[in-house]
């Protein structure tokens, strides 16, 4: 049985630490999907293909990316998808149109359109499994974070519905739900953190594949990660 990943948003500072672990991994094929791809940074092995992407808001950009990627009933396929975007630190009432679209365009319309288009792959397919990137927030509101909270939350009632409807084609869908992961920019924001405490990229990368692991019943868990702790 081949085993193919594709990773969307593999060159963001997530993507790319976990991309550094999964691509260690036993897949048979593996597509890094990136809107910047540098040639001084791209991520090669023999069985990688990078991939250059434009908006995935627009859907006729993801077919375009889908199109690399054909199915097989000796295939099974794995997708993890960390496309998203972050913006707080206005009250509901001072957020703009534009800025709330702009959430919704980056964490869930995205998403729908990479689940729905690696759905019909699947379904050609003897199986697999799609993990998103959500976050804490999604599941715990906090203050001046509604754009972003929201629409996560809307992020996380797509995985359970297409986690219902996936047994129909033998797909589980999960997401990873973390509070704070350790990024340069989250470092740069958040001067005085206790990184020691912060989700790292590699370690979500581990998480993910043990995700992949159990496709046959892990599905639509939504899996926070609040904070980690040493020993």
């Amino acid at each position: 049985m081949n085993k193919e990943l594709l990773i969307f948003g593999a060159y963001g500072a997530l993507g790319r630490g976990a991309t550094e672990v999964l691509i260690k991994k036993n897949f048979d094929k593996i597509y890094l999907f990136g809107s910047r791809i540098a040639e001084e940074n791209v991520i090669t092995a023999p069985n990688v293909e990078n991939i250059l992407v434009q908006n995935l808001s627009v859907e006729t950009n993801v077919i375009t990316a889908f199109s690399k990627i054909k199915p097989g009933k000796d295939k099974l396929l794995f997708l993890f998808s960390t496309v998203g975007g972050y913006t707080g630190g206005k009250y509901l009432w001072e957020i703009d149109e534009q800025e709330w679209d702009r959430m919704f365009n980056m964490n869930l319309k995205t998403n729908f359109f990479i689940a729905k288009h690696f759905a019909k792959l699947v379904k050609e397919s003897v199986g697999g499994s799609l993990c998103v990137t959500s976050a804490y927030t999604g599941s715990h509101a906090e203050a001046k974070k509604a754009s972003y909270g929201i629409s996560k939350s809307a992020l996380n009632h797509l995985v359970k519905t297409l986690a219902l409807e996936g047994k129909e084609i033998k797909l589980s869908v999960n997401a990873i739900a973390p509070f704070i992961i350790d990024t340069p920019d989250n470092r740069q924001r958040m001067t005085s953190g206790d990184y020691s405490k912060w989700i790292k990229p590699a370690e979500i990368g581990e998480l993910v594949l043990s995700l992949f692991e159990n496709y046959n019943f892990v599905s639509g868990e939504v899996v926070e990660l609040r904070e980690r702790f040493e020993g």
